[in-house]
């Protein structure tokens, strides 16, 4: 069976010229069974080319070979067969050759360079930066990278592994026997490096490891850019030829700082937003659909390599490659490009908290714990069935770290929402007495995970300028959004999860029954100021029994569309940045599916309530404008002087009403009804200076499918009180005429 070799050209063997060789003294038994098993740390000291007495040892592996030569000036020069695939003869050269290898099998003979014959193509510096911890480009040092490489075009294979007693790489190239090519270990690093001549872009690879205890298996690697589609598991071999266009975005996306600046989220799973669509055909319809409802990112959820498709990419095996089920890595940046000029910013779900234990990835990637700590009571997530990583190990942490800079440098991303950091703060999450241990302290925190994300953030902020960086974290761990030269983990923003909980227990409860849950609503009020928040509607909200948004409302039909719009109006006024989940923005009523995406049927001509959901998409893209025009509601998000309570006791009356401010001190007062009840001649406090206030918005406005109840023109302030007629089950917005 010929080893198929993609840098190889056919050609006819040529004449034998030249001195007849030497036979080379035998390998000894120990090397050479350590070099056909797989377990050599140095084949480049067995095979290639080497001074001996008497001229140079010429040494090749090729299995399968009929005839191994070596070709010096068109001259061929044959080896003699030491068995196993193994070639080998001295040849009386004064020095090394400028030499190429003529291989010859049953039906077809080849000329190639000889991989070992090069020198190593990863540096020093590459090295002493991954020993450290410290390569912020890792993704340029590991994986397979394509390169010319002494003169030679190629493919530099690099992998860190240092448990393993051999490493090899196999590929389409050799049909998946590893045994033709050997890496070589480059030492304390742990990383084993082959550049093979010839292999270029769009060959699949895997690494063949031999682990310490002799054990043999095939992985993935975990630097790959580009992988094969599931349910096929091979890394792919790529070059990136994409041209940016989105320069003018990029150099402008950070001039306001974000906590002082509007950001409404659309968060997106990708595949089943129009399912069928690829990032290229998403890129024709995405950027325009989000521009018209006025958001300003959208927000994926993880678009990296996962093997599971039910995972929603929250089982991630390949870090640094997006899912293949979509099209290519090029293909997934002409989708933020087009994003982008749309006026889109891009955040992506980043999952570093735990990964799957599928055998071909990274659990045991060398035989042994080495991404996921070796203590059992740390290894393994308790919630998913996954592994975690070791934080404290630095190739680990530096694996992560630039992780996140790679997302924002190579595909312009430009926020990451780090998944399930609760679970990566504390020792004890999910387990019980006697399953984890205290840090050195004694207190349950995980020292290690903390110091990851610091580094994480230090290092993402100060590489990529206008990067924002958001929490997923549940508890009350303190700092989370405070700089890490205070303490802090550094994030940008936090998904404020207590107001979600509450404002949802709250809405759900039949009107007549809230007077009783009334400070589930301003709660949230008493520590709105201790982070950066972002209010998140996601998708976790919409799944696994919880039902969708207009479902978990009472009442009728017209009731629950009533109380998710004033819901979202309340929101949207809210201190804190906004994030909705796909299908929420028109009502959809059924849960999501990610086999089925949102029902977009529901806006069509022929549904009979098309136009009770298309009012509701209506005002979702008029809270939007609004929104952003409106400083008062973004431009001091951050400040407790930004906002005033009007009302926050009329739990009677389920009615809320406040004040928030812009820097320059412009108001708007947002006010809501969650009675069935409309009232009239409602009167409220408002400031002095505003003589004349208009409805800026009203959720009852029969646009958005409400009964039309409101306060027509201009309302006069009296005694600084204004009194205002309240729609049932409704938010108005009301501002100062100007």
């Amino acid at each position: 069976m010929a080893l198929r070799d993609t840098s190889r050209r056919d050609t006819a063997l040529p004449e034998t010229a030249g001195p007849v060789p030497a036979p080379a003294a035998p390998l000894d038994p120990d090397g050479r069974g350590r070099l056909l098993g797989g377990a050599h740390h140095d084949p480049h000291a067995l095979l290639g080319a080497h001074p001996v007495p008497g001229g140079i040892l010429f040494r090749a592996l090729r299995p399968h070979a009929r005839a191994v030569s070596v070709v010096v000036d068109e001259a061929r020069h044959p080896l003699v067969s030491e068995g196993d695939g193994l070639f080998a003869a001295v040849l009386p050269f004064p020095e090394i050759p400028s030499y190429t290898l003529l291989v010859a099998y049953d039906d077809v003979a080849q000329e190639v360079h000889d991989p070992y014959r090069f020198l190593p193509a990863l540096g020093e510096l590459d090295l002493h930066l991954i020993r450290e911890g410290r390569h912020e480009q890792l993704w340029q040092a590991l994986g397979a990278e394509p390169m010319t490489h002494q003169g030679v075009t190629g493919t530099r294979f690099t992998v860190w592994a240092p448990g393993a007693q051999g490493v090899r790489v196999a590929g389409d190239f050799t049909y998946w026997d590893g045994t033709q090519y050997p890496m070589r270990s480059l030492g304390a690093s742990g990383v084993w490096e082959l550049f093979l001549p010839g292999i270029g872009e769009g060959a699949r690879y895997k690494f063949e490891i031999t682990s310490r205890h002799g054990h043999r298996f095939l992985k993935a690697d975990p630097m790959a850019r580009c992988t094969e589609m599931p349910p096929d598991t091979a890394s792919v071999v790529t070059v990136s030829r994409y041209e940016w266009d989105d320069g003018e975005w990029m150099a402008h996306r950070g001039d306001t700082p974000v906590h002082q600046a509007p950001l409404s989220v659309y968060e997106v799973h990708l595949p089943s937003w129009r399912p069928g669509l690829t990032y290229r055909q998403l890129a024709d319809e995405l950027p325009a659909y989000v521009r018209e409802m006025g958001f300003t990112h959208v927000e994926l959820m993880p678009v990296a390599g996962h093997p599971f498709s039910g995972s929603w990419g929250y089982q991630v095996t390949s870090y640094y490659a997006p899912t293949p089920r979509l099209g290519s890595p090029d293909d997934f940046k002409y989708l933020v490009d087009a994003l982008h000029r749309a006026g889109i910013g891009v955040i992506m779900d980043w999952v570093p908290a735990h990964f799957p234990k599928d055998d071909w990835a990274l659990a045991r990637f060398d035989g042994e714990p080495l991404y996921e700590p070796g203590d059992w009571r740390r290894a393994e997530h308790p919630d998913w069935g996954t592994y975690e990583f070791d934080f404290g190990r630095t190739e680990v942490r530096n694996f992560l770290v630039a992780n996140a800079v790679y997302w924002c440098q190579e595909f312009h991303i430009d926020g990451l929402r780090v998944d399930a950091v609760a679970s990566m703060l504390y020792l004890d999450y999910s387990r019980d007495s006697g399953q984890w241990q205290p840090n050195v302290f004694g207190g349950r925190e995980d020292l290690d995970a903390v110091a990851f994300l610091q580094e994480m953030n230090a290092t993402v902020y100060r590489r990529c300028p206008g990067v924002v960086t958001i929490a997923e974290e549940s508890t009350a761990w303190d700092g989370v959004t405070r700089p890490t030269d205070s303490g802090g983990l550094g994030f940008g923003l936090k998904w404020n999860m207590g107001w979600m909980h509450d404002s949802l227990q709250y809405i759900q409860h039949e009107p007549v029954h809230r007077t009783y849950h009334h400070h589930e609503m301003t709660f949230s009020m008493v520590y709105a100021y201790s982070e950066n928040y972002v209010l998140p509607i996601s998708h976790d909200e919409v799944v696994h029994g919880k039902q969708a948004l207009v479902s978990k409302m009472p009442g009728d039909w017209w009731q629950r569309r009533a109380n998710h719009r004033a819901y979202l109006g309340f929101m949207w006024a809210h201190p804190g940045k906004q994030l909705l989940f796909m299908g929420q923005e028109f009502a959809q009523g059924a849960e999501w599916s990610e086999a089925h995406g949102p029902e977009w049927w529901l806006l069509d001509d022929d549904y009979h309530s098309a136009g009770d959901h298309r009012g509701v998409r209506d005002l979702v893209r008029d809270l939007n404008v609004r929104y952003r025009a409106t400083p008062a509601l973004w431009q001091r998000d951050t400040d407790p002087g930004g906002f005033r309570w009007v009302l926050c006791d009329a739990a009677d009356d389920n009615v809320f009403a406040f004040l928030r401010f812009a820097a320059d001190g412009a108001p708007l007062l947002a006010v809501s009804n969650f009675s069935p009840v409309v009232r009239h001649d409602y009167r409220l406090w408002v400031p002095d200076g505003f003589p004349l206030w208009r409805e800026e918005l009203n959720t009852d406005d029969v646009r958005y499918g409400g009964s039309g109840v409101g306060s027509a023109g201009p309302l006069k302030r009296e005694e600084n009180v204004l009194g205002l007629t309240l729609p049932p089950l409704a938010t108005l917005w009301l501002a100062p005429e100007r």
